[in-house]
C-alpha cells in the first residue's frame, strides 16, 4: 500500500466539503477534544502542511526548516480553511515533483515523500475532524484512504486492525477513539521513515 499526492487531494476535498458549509459558524469554540479552538487548529494545519512541503524542498537532515506560517489574525473561517487547503495543495505539488528517494528530517524518522504525504493526510483528516466535532459535525473520509494512512504511518499495529473500520482505526492509532478489547492509546507516534528502509 502506498499513500500518494492523489490521496492528499482526496483528504483536502473531504475536509473542504465537510467544513465549507460551516464557515459562518463560531470557530472560536474548542476543536473537539483539543485544547485549541477551531481557528487555531485550522491555522496549525496550514503551518504544518507548508512545513512538510518545505522539508521536502530544503531536505535538512537534522532539523525543521526555520519558519512558521500563520494566517492573519483577522482571517475569517473561510480564509483559514483556504489557508489550510492552499498549504495542502502546495504539499501535493511538491510531492509530485520530488524523487521518491528524497529524504528529510521529521521527528518520527527521516521521511520520504510518501511519509510526508501520509502525515499530511493524517493531519488533515484528524484535525479536520477535530474542527468538525467542535462545530457539531463529523467527517466521513474515504475508508481506503484511511487504511493506506494507517498502514503507512502505523505499521506496528496495522495488521491487527484489519477487521476495524479504517477511519476508527486511524482515530484509535492517534488516541482519539476507543476500540473494544484494546486499551486507548494515550501515547503514540507515527512512523515518518520509509517502511523497511
Amino acid at each position: 500500500m502506498t499513500v500518494t499526492a492523489d490521496d492528499l487531494d482526496a483528504a483536502l476535498t473531504t475536509v473542504a466539503d465537510a467544513l465549507g458549509p460551516a464557515v459562518g459558524a463560531d470557530w472560536t469554540v474548542p476543536a473537539g477534544p483539543l485544547d485549541w479552538d477551531c481557528r487555531h487548529t485550522a491555522d496549525h494545519l496550514g503551518d504544518t502542511l507548508l512545513s512538510y512541503a518545505a522539508q521536502l524542498v530544503a531536505r535538512p537532515a537534522d532539523r525543521y526548516v526555520r519558519f512558521m506560517a500563520a494566517a492573519e489574525r483577522d482571517a475569517t473561517a473561510a480564509e483559514l480553511l483556504e489557508f489550510a487547503a492552499t498549504a495542502g495543495r502546495i504539499l501535493a505539488l511538491v510531492v509530485r515533483a520530488t524523487s521518491a528517494h528524497a529524504r528529510a528530517f521529521h521527528p518520527s524518522g527521516t521521511a520520504d515523500p510518501e511519509g510526508f504525504v501520509a502525515m499530511g493526510c493524517a493531519e488533515l483528516l484528524l484535525h479536520g475532524d477535530d474542527i468538525a466535532r467542535g462545530l457539531g459535525m463529523a467527517l466521513d473520509p474515504p475508508r481506503p484512504l484511511c487504511a493506506r494512512v494507517v498502514a503507512r504511518l502505523f505499521p506496528d499495529v496495522a495488521a491487527g486492525l484489519a477487521d476495524v473500520d479504517p477511519w476508527v482505526a486511524l482515530r484509535w492509532c492517534t488516541g482519539r477513539a476507543e476500540l473494544p478489547g484494546r486499551a486507548r492509546r494515550g501515547r503514540w507516534q507515527w512512523r515518518g521513515a520509509p517502511i523497511g528502509g
